[in-house]
């Protein structure tokens, strides 16, 4: 099965195709940002099963880039040196892992950012509740230039810190209504500057800097049509999207990028391609598939040269042994979320 063979991706030796998709899961102490202990376990069990590469859940880049309660943050010293144990672990199991760096921006409330408003590229407040603790989304601040800039450097020091924990490697997530993606949309980046003409250079200023630091072979980024908040949002010119996107990527030197779709062979409302079928016209290097595979959908997607690796969340959640399962022929264990979102193992 392809799935299941090694792959060697960006210098990295993956023992599996299979890569851990980035899910929140909110244990972290909420006061410190410090890891759960068994955070250590959790990502080590999946190493020594199989998987290729490990995606961690997002990661907050400082106080005011959390969206709910347990976030982790990798912006203190303690935060790093405590995700430096994970590292270790995964490495002890030959595994790869990938730290995904996070910033919500309006996608929050200032109960979780020890009382700083959300940012915003434009004061436009989000429709919708916050998670876990149902808040309604705050009505944000509109970002200076100023917190623009700190907001990249929060970035840079947050994939420094990344490096010294141990981490093979960041992951931009720049998907999914957060931050980087509301600059990216025409719905919540209505500004006059450069950064509303342009509105992929807030991105491209990201990777950059980024990359300047920690080298551009060490950075994934994460990309979406869909946002959390707005459902009912579709791209109106995929081709044109995808386009501006990957010339951001080649300018930034990226590698590999994970684009999300919530359902992988579904076509794009308004264009007849797949998403990841759509990009794959445009992008030659590595690219990881996601949204709702199963491993016989993940193997005709490899198959057929769409993806190059294969990213499964919630089965794995519910499977630490996904790989062994796979391997042996063994049913995989349903998805529970009254169960599997209630702990960490």
């Amino acid at each position: 099965m392809n799935l299941l063979s090694p792959a060697y991706v960006n210098g990295w030796k993956l023992k599996s195709k299979v890569v851990m998709a980035p899910m929140t899961r909110g244990f972290a102490n909420n006061e410190t940002g410090i890891i759960h202990p068994d955070t250590v376990d959790y990502y080590s069990q999946r190493a020594r099963d199989g998987i290729g590469m490990m995606m961690t859940e997002g990661i907050a880049i400082a106080d005011e880039a959390r969206g709910t309660i347990g976030i982790p943050g990798i912006y203190t010293s303690e935060q790093t040196d405590a995700w430096h144990n994970v590292t270790s672990a995964v490495h002890k199991e030959e595994g790869i892992i990938i730290a995904q760096l996070w910033h919500v921006g309006r996608l929050s409330h200032s109960y979780f950012t020890k009382g700083k408003k959300p940012l915003a590229p434009s004061p436009i407040q989000a429709n919708g509740l916050t998670h876990k603790v149902r808040f309604p989304y705050e009505m944000p601040k509109e970002m200076t230039e100023s917190d623009i800039q700190l907001v990249i450097k929060q970035f840079v020091h947050a994939a420094k810190n990344a490096m010294k924990a141990g981490f093979d490697g960041v992951e931009i997530h720049a998907a999914h209504g957060y931050l980087i993606d509301q600059f990216l949309s025409t719905q919540t980046n209505f500004r006059k500057d450069e950064y509303g003409r342009n509105r992929h250079l807030f991105l491209e200023e990201i990777l950059l800097a980024v990359g300047e630091k920690i080298g551009a072979d060490k950075i994934i980024v994460r990309f979406s049509e869909h946002k959390d908040d707005l459902p009912l949002y579709v791209w109106e010119d995929p081709e044109t999207e995808v386009q501006k996107l990957i010339d951001v990527f080649h300018r930034a030197d990226i590698k590999i990028i994970h684009p999300s779709a919530n359902e992988f062979f579904c076509p794009l409302t308004h264009h007849p391609s797949i998403l990841h079928g759509l990009i794959r016209k445009y992008w030659n290097k590595t690219m990881i598939g996601v949204g709702n595979l199963s491993p016989e959908s993940a193997e005709i997607a490899l198959r057929n040269g769409i993806v190059d690796l294969a990213a499964f969340g919630r089965p794995l959640l519910a499977n630490p042994d996904f790989v062994h399962r796979i391997k042996s022929s063994s049913p995989l264990i349903p998805y529970q979320p009254k169960i599997h979102l209630e702990q960490l193992n």
